[in-house]
């Protein structure tokens, strides 16, 4: 990060180089004015001039076109004299036997030796078949007083026109000097102008800029706040949103990691268990095995003639390897379970007439036992669920009901109560019996597969510790609750299922 912030160039001032771009724009726009205004005004002033003069006369023709050498009436000559005087031009019509038919200027003496002077100039700027222009004075230094424009009407009369001009050159400096004063004065009130106007466009980049800076810090909280509908607007929402996936971004990377971190160590808690599985399994399986060997190879090497000796040792053999059939069949079950190998099969049953089936055949185990069982609820309670998988669990809860059952320490029976409770949409089935509460430490532990509280006890009937994992892994497939519960003279487990109203 050091060495990144090290290689950061020192940056310009965006409202600086604004500034300068503005005014080196408006500096270098003066100075083109300045060159088109010294090249093209004098060109441009004459041009006009000379417009102004044929425009005059298209008009004269038009006017005079009835009146080819004779004198034209007053309303006429005022029109004439109207537009004349308008573009500043004096005229002199005179007809081809000399007779002065207009004049626009008392001097008109002066109009008619120069339309009757027949010596050309060198300085003619335009002819035509009817008329020619000309610029009198010093052509070359640009100093005329006026320019003319002398020819034939189309009546037949002679004409001249004159307008007078001023000194282009002089006109030009003027201009420019002007234009230079103005520009100055527009350069430094622009500079300022823009200077201001700089700061209020390159405000919201700068604080665009410290965002995105303190986004490379990984610090998203900071949002640009602008409400402008320009381009630097939009950027700014592009940059909050941009700040938004990004802190997403992050944020689901992390999780991603975590995630990955969670499986690694699932990984390393399930080869444990793996390890732990086999070896539970080979020890379940070890005691079993070595019952059926050795008794096996008494029968085979005859240790005994005695026939009731013999079926002993047969009993044995055939309880150890029911025993065992029965620890694969529950472990092949409970992988099928966990894997979600067995599909769930969700039905419509009444929970409480299984119940009563199951605790009615098993009267001959609790008479055995001499435990009493009690079972009471109104009617029939219909619940969802995969019955034949409901019924296991009930199995291994009533079971290690009858295995645990044991007279309280403040005396009595032996009893097993099985309760049917519900409340609103849910039924809790509860199996409890008398005998000692559990321990704490074992309460979480239960479920776990091969657990056993009491080992002795357990392998004393041929328990396995399968039963409350495969309780698990049942109820977990249902996704509903399951648990156990401590009471005074005894442990309930119990189990829910969704029930009709």
């Amino acid at each position: 990060m050091k060495g990144s912030e090290e290689n950061v160039k020192p940056h310009r001032s965006i409202r600086t180089q604004f500034a300068f771009i503005f005014i080196l724009l408006v500096a270098a726009m003066l100075v083109i004015w300045w060159i088109i205004n010294s090249l093209f005004l004098q060109r441009y002033y004459l041009r006009n001039k000379k417009r102004t003069l044929v425009e005059a006369y298209e008009r004269l023709n038009v006017l005079l076109e009835d009146y080819g050498g004779q004198e034209i009436p007053e309303d006429t000559g005022n029109e004439i004299d109207t537009f004349c005087t308008a573009s500043n031009i004096s005229v002199a019509v005179v007809s081809t036997s000399f007779y002065t038919i207009f004049t626009s200027e008392h001097k008109d003496d002066l109009l008619i030796r120069r339309l009757m002077d027949h010596l050309f100039r060198e300085d003619i700027t335009a002819r035509s078949s009817d008329y020619s222009i000309r610029i009198s004075g010093d052509v070359r230094g640009v100093q005329s007083d006026s320019m003319e424009l002398w020819g034939t009407l189309k009546n037949g009369d002679m004409v001249i026109m004159r307008t007078p001009i001023e000194s282009i050159r002089e006109s030009v400096a003027i201009s420019n000097r002007f234009y230079s004063y103005i520009g100055i004065i527009l350069a430094v009130v622009s500079g300022i102008v823009m200077w201001i106007v700089a700061g209020r466009i390159t405000r919201p980049i700068l604080e665009l800029t410290d965002i995105s800076d303190k986004m490379a810090k990984m610090d998203f909280e900071a949002r640009y706040k602008g409400d402008s509908d320009n381009e630097i607007g939009v950027l700014g929402s592009h940059i909050n949103e941009m700040s938004d996936n990004l802190e997403k971004a992050i944020s689901d990377l992390k999780t991603a990691n975590n995630e990955l971190q969670r499986d690694i160590e699932k990984k390393e808690k399930l080869e444990g268990m793996r390890l732990e599985f086999l070896s539970n399994v080979a020890h379940e399986l070890k005691t079993p095995i070595a019952l059926i060997q050795g008794y096996a190879e008494g029968l085979k090497d005859n240790v005994t003639e005695d026939s009731e000796t013999k079926d002993f040792y047969c009993e044995v053999i055939v309880d150890e390897a029911n025993k065992m059939n029965k620890l694969v069949k529950n472990l092949t079950t409970l992988n099928q379970l966990e894997f979600g190998n067995d599909e769930i099969s969700m039905e419509r049953f009444d929970i409480a007439e299984l119940i009563r089936n199951y605790i009615s055949s098993s009267e001959i185990l609790l008479k055995q036992n001499g435990i009493k069982a009690s079972f009471e609820a109104e009617g029939p309670v219909y619940v969802w669920g995969d019955e034949f998988k409901i019924e296991e669990v009930f199995s291994n809860y009533f079971s290690n009901a009858v295995h645990h059952c044991a007279v309280p320490e403040a005396g009595g029976e032996k009893r097993i109560d099985v309760r049917l409770k519900r409340e609103g949409r849910t039924a809790r089935i509860t199996v409890f019996n008398t005998g000692k509460p559990i321990p704490d430490e074992s309460l979480d532990r239960l479920w776990d597969k091969f657990y056993k509280v009491d080992k002795a006890r357990t392998h004393e009937y041929g328990g396995s510790g399968i039963g409350l994992s495969i309780v698990r892994a049942i109820m977990e497939a249902h996704n509903k609750s399951y648990g156990v519960e401590n009471y005074e003279n005894g442990a309930g487990f119990f189990f829910e299922l969704d029930c009709e109203e």
